[in-house]
């Protein structure tokens, strides 16, 4: 193996200045409490896909906008959307009500030319509205494109985690996520569950990731698991069961196949005397 840390990439000068003063400006709405967010978003979302074109207001009242294009405006307000959380019963109104113009924002902006792939940016613009929907962000809080989330309102996130590309964050019941945690592409992670004999019946479970866990990819970790401390879910796993710190998962079900090399010696022992027992 080749130890290959992240390149560090700058910006020509006068691009980071356009977006740190862009990102300023949100940021600055969104920390007054009196912000409203539906608003927010509906402006942020015309000024990427309509640039130069007037108003929003302006034109949905032009009686010459073509149907096509007053519904693709229309969209653009969270409040002429709806999306599939709102439909699951155990939706805190209060609480959805101040997240829904946020996680429309994260989704449309990540379908965008400015967002999608063009990391340097769109990792800051997602780690400034997380910490406005998440019940808890920590710092340095990384995520990649087509993340998406049930309420956003139930996860707690810690120190420089990382999400990748197109993962199910479901927090319908709570997702906790610890420090250094990684997340890699298309994987998933629920917190519900529905019942064998009837589908609407749902029970709900926090599930909780460990400081360092590894969850790789295409890998699924299902409601109310626990997984331990730099414990790692190979790639397509699924856990079904509480994961030991410090060991690798692989299988589905999943089940614990070793111990990484750098475990604390009682680690080892612990597994030792179990596989010996």
């Amino acid at each position: 193996m080749v130890h290959r840390p992240l390149r560090k990439l700058t910006l020509p000068a006068a691009t980071d200045r356009e977006y740190g003063r862009w990102l300023g400006e949100i940021e600055e709405r969104l920390a007054d409490p009196g912000c409203d967010r539906r608003r927010l978003c509906r402006e942020v979302l015309f000024d990427i896909y309509y640039p130069g074109l007037g108003t929003y207001e302006d034109l949905i009242a032009d009686p010459q906008v073509k149907p096509t294009t007053r519904a693709a405006l229309l969209a653009l307000d969270p409040d002429n959307v709806t999306l599939e959380p709102e439909y699951y019963h155990e939706k805190d109104d209060e609480k959805y009500v101040r997240v829904k113009p946020l996680l429309w924002l994260w989704q449309s902006f990540d379908r965008s030319p400015l967002g999608g792939g063009n990391v340097n940016v769109a990792v800051q613009f997602r780690r400034l509205l997380a910490k406005h929907i998440f019940r808890r962000c920590g710092e340095n809080f990384k995520c990649f494109q087509f993340v998406e989330f049930s309420f956003g309102y139930n996860m707690e996130v810690g120190d420089n985690v990382v999400v990748h590309r197109h993962v199910l964050l479901d927090d319908r019941g709570g997702i906790v996520l610890g420090n250094r945690v990684s997340v890699a592409d298309y994987a998933n992670v629920y917190s519900h569950t529905h019942s064998l004999a009837d589908q609407e019946d749902v029970t709900d479970a926090v599930t909780v990731l460990g400081d360092g866990v590894r969850i790789t990819y295409h890998a699924t970790v299902l409601a109310g698991v626990h997984v331990g401390e730099q414990a790692i879910v190979g790639a397509g796993a699924v856990l079904t069961r509480d994961a030991k710190p410090w060991h690798l998962y692989l299988g589905v079900p999943a089940k614990a196949v070793r111990i990484k090399p750098n475990a604390p010696p009682e680690i080892s022992d612990t597994h030792e005397q179990a596989a010996s027992a």
